[in-house]
């Protein structure tokens, strides 16, 4: 009798073990599927069949523009803020509109050429000379041209996806600057960042295309090239 009362409370031991193993096993697997849930949830507004709208935040939102050079002319690095805009993810008709503050437009800041990948840094003089020739009436023309904007009529997203599973928008719409309007298209990356949707795209112009005549001086042996190179870091909150 002693034994088999031994042998049941080893029975007891193991069955005991073996239940608590498999409710850890359910706990975990619990908390898999609600980590996964959670991670679903966070991408839930890039669910390609819904649309969401942001508004820009303004205070992070930033757009850096590369200036490739001509002749003995120098690279060039220009940040500036955006002033104002929405934007529906998802909306076939429109989606939004990005304002942009020209006036806030600043050449050669250490944050730009980091950003653009630029070495080396560019005295205050330097920087003031480059603004004021980039502000004045024979490019920008701020005096008369104070913003630019980008009218946008769709932003869709894209099937394929990047090899990290991030999600691609493509944007269309109507870019306006120094008064003059002409169609853009470009791809956009979309990602979570801070609680907010974080846009990150780029797309080429010609300063010609838009009525600006690049800027040169020493008859054309230092200047700038007529391709800029625009880049947007935008983040929307929901």
């Amino acid at each position: 009798m002693a034994h088999l009362s031994n042998q049941n409370r080893v029975y007891s031991v193991v069955a005991a073990f073996g239940f608590l193993s498999i409710c850890l096993l359910s706990a975990e697997t619990a908390s898999g599927q609600v980590k996964k849930k959670q991670q679903q949830s966070q991408l839930a507004f890039l669910d390609q069949n819904e649309s969401t709208t942001g508004q820009i935040n303004t205070t992070t939102s930033r757009v850096y523009t590369y200036v490739g050079k001509t002749g003995f002319g120098h690279e060039h690095a220009v940040i500036g803020k955006v002033k104002s805009g929405s934007l529906t993810l998802g909306s076939n008709n429109n989606a939004g509109k990005i304002v942009f503050d020209m006036t806030t437009w600043k050449a050669d800041t250490a944050e730009a050429r980091h950003y653009l990948g630029l070495k080396g840094t560019t005295s205050a003089s330097t920087q003031n000379e480059v603004n004021a020739n980039m502000l004045g009436a024979g490019v920008l023309n701020i005096k008369n041209y104070p913003t630019a904007s980008f009218e946008i009529v769709s932003a869709l997203p894209l099937k394929q996806r990047g090899p990290t599973g991030k999600i691609f928008y493509q944007l269309n719409g109507k870019f306006t600057l120094h008064g003059v309007t002409r169609k853009l298209r470009f791809i956009a990356e979309v990602t979570e960042k801070n609680y907010q949707q974080h846009l990150r795209g780029s797309f080429t112009i010609k300063q010609t295309d838009f009525g600006i005549t690049p800027f040169s001086k020493a008859f054309g042996a230092v200047g700038v090239t007529d391709e800029l190179k625009i880049y947007g870091e935008i983040d929307l909150t929901k």
